[in-house]
């Protein structure tokens, strides 16, 4: 089974920035989806950002000109890179890897990020 494991988060103040690690140890990352959830308390999970395999984006509107994912296929990690946070961006942030046909779909333990002075 694929582990992912998240890493990065912490307390941060309005208008800082963290950036977010997956660590992938399945053999198929490069062909797999990678994306970012969050689930603030009382909400249900959300899409905060995906990276496909050929390299193409998509970002929630909510963080579209503030996060940028990124993928390192040579280290099996997907990035988050999260700036000017705003206390609304508070949630437990999961990673996630999508395969291809057969391959299934994989969940990390999360990661807290707080936002709050």
């Amino acid at each position: 089974q694929v582990q992912l494991v998240e890493s990065g988060g912490g307390l941060v103040q309005p208008g800082g920035s963290l950036r977010l690690s997956c660590a992938a140890s399945g053999r198929f990352f490069s062909i797999s989806t990678m994306g970012w959830y969050r689930q603030a308390p009382g909400k249900q999970r959300e899409l905060v950002a995906a990276i496909f395999r050929g390299g193409s984006t998509t970002y929630a509107d909510s963080v579209k000109g503030r996060f940028t994912i990124s993928r390192d296929n040579a280290k099996n990690t997907v990035y988050l890179q999260m700036n000017s946070l705003k206390p609304e961006d508070t949630a437990v942030y999961y990673c996630n890897q999508d395969g291809p046909y057969g391959l299934g779909s994989y969940w990390g333990q999360g990661t807290q990020a707080t936002v709050s002075s």
